[in-house]
């Protein structure tokens, strides 16, 4: 045999990779390169209402095409980067700021204490969890960086007696039932809003409203399966964890002055935020500035002298790095079809069919589509820069508010990352727990149905009040 046969025989099949998200959108960028060439050119008359620039239906004619060149390719990711400069530093400073606070251990700390509360109270103490997580979420201070706070998880559900599908729903589950809404959450809703030029956290009765209604059923959804493991452990999809000696001085972690102190800060500081938006007008360029702010005021408190705030501030920055420049990548796409003039003809033969459609049906249509996008784009910011640019026309031209089609966003690109593979903070979050995806799944898609449900019923309740800026 010889030794090129032996190295054959040898040779380990590559397991085939779900491209990144990076590959994906380049591959969607080079798409619309060759859809310059082939979908004709046309625009749509827009008019200035209340000092927005909106579309005015039935104006569609077609124009002079105006192709894509191979320099075009590279030239739109670089102007997509400096078109969404203030969404990517909004990002990439927001992400310094609670990198901050939680290397003063204060968020580590909060949920801790409130563990010790609630010895002995099971259902006390996963309501509890899941709220804190669920607003963690819900401004944007825990997403991405859920995954740490899982193996706190796994601690609780261990101390509990239960079993690691807990650990991961009072910490990932929890989160991204917040984050469904986001009424405060400058990734998703600052940068869908950004685009659609609504006021920033506009809307937020309605959204608070929802936020409870689907914080609520998802703490009785796990606080049901919870109650059935401890009255039968044989009754887990996972096993019971098994009891750790460390686990205790984990769980004593403290929780000082200068902690609740900066939380209480930072809470103030978001509700002054909200209170400058609507009494100053305050924009994303304000927002970002003010997460600056926030971090190093918490550094402060937090006893940090100033080149640990420096650096910490930077680490968290570097940390949101790849998702802040996906919104220039996915601008770039948009680059491409507005300098070929050919983002107003996808417009309008997307409006052709829901336009026949009861404005209640277009807006449900927008949350699947979005949901669908989720799969192939699962950066929340990264699918706002791709579908709010068409979301927002469409919405003037089928009759609805472009509140409602932010929202319809919101819970298409937020209940699938509870179920989707391509979710990189779920798979991580399922690996640092211990749970097969098949199990988590099994478990999640009930709940996952009745978001559905809900999110349904607030999208028809929005589109028969007009739900407008406030």
């Amino acid at each position: 045999m010889s030794a090129h046969t032996k190295k054959s025989q040898h040779k380990v099949k590559k397991k085939w990779e779900m491209p990144d998200t990076y590959v994906i959108l380049f591959l969607v960028l080079l798409l619309a390169v060759v859809a310059s060439y082939v979908v004709p050119a046309g625009s749509f008359e827009r008019e200035a209402v209340d000092g927005v620039e909106r579309v005015v239906a039935d104006t569609y004619s077609q124009t002079e095409s105006n192709p894509a060149g191979f320099m075009d390719i590279f030239l739109a990711l670089q102007t997509g980067m400096v078109q969404s400069g203030s969404l990517i530093f909004l990002v990439l400073f927001a992400g310094g700021a609670f990198e901050v606070v939680e290397r003063t251990g204060a968020i580590k700390g909060g949920i801790l204490r409130a563990v010790n509360k609630t010895k002995g109270k099971e259902f006390l103490l996963i309501a509890l969890i899941s709220i804190l997580f669920a607003l963690g979420g819900a401004i944007g201070a825990v997403a991405n960086s859920v995954i740490p706070f899982v193996a706190i998880g796994v601690i609780i559900a261990r101390a509990l007696k239960l079993d690691a599908i807990i650990a991961v729903a009072i910490t990932f589950g929890a989160t991204f039932a917040g984050f469904n809404v986001g009424f405060l959450n400058p990734y998703s809703l600052g940068i869908a809003q950004s685009i659609a030029e609504l006021p920033l956290f506009s809307g937020m009765l309605l959204r608070v409203i929802t936020f409870i209604i689907i914080v609520g059923v998802t703490i009785y959804y796990t606080w049901r399966y919870a109650k059935k493991v401890l009255a039968d452990p044989s009754k887990s999809l996972v096993g019971i964890l098994e009891p750790s000696n460390g686990d205790k001085e984990e769980l004593h972690a403290s929780f000082t002055t200068r902690h609740k102190l900066i939380l209480s800060f930072v809470g103030l500081a978001l509700a002054f935020f909200v209170f400058a938006t609507i009494q100053f007008q305050w924009s994303i360029d304000h927002m970002a500035a003010f997460f600056i702010i926030i971090g190093l005021v918490s550094g402060v408190i937090g006893g940090m002298n100033y080149n640990k705030v420096a650096i910490v501030f930077l680490e968290g920055c570097q940390k949101l790095v790849y998702g802040a420049l996906i919104i220039g990548v996915a601008r770039a796409i948009l680059v491409i079809m507005e300098d070929a003039m050919i983002l107003d003809t996808a417009v309008n033969a997307l409006a052709a069919p829901l336009s026949s459609m009861p404005p209640v049906l277009a807006a449900l249509g927008m949350f699947v589509s979005n949901a669908v996008l989720n799969f192939i784009v699962p950066s929340g910011s990264g699918q706002a820069m791709i579908a709010m640019p068409i979301l927002t026309p469409l919405a003037d031209m089928i009759g609805i508010t472009r509140q409602v089609a932010v929202q319809a966003f919101q819970f298409g690109d937020g209940f699938t990352n509870s179920i989707f593979p391509t979710s990189g903070v779920l798979m991580a979050s399922l690996a640092v727990a211990g749970v097969p995806w098949i199990k988590w799944v099994k478990w999640m898609l009930p709940l996952f149905i009745i978001w559905c449900i809900i999110a349904v019923i607030m999208l028809v309740v929005a589109v028969s009040i007009g739900w407008g800026p406030f």
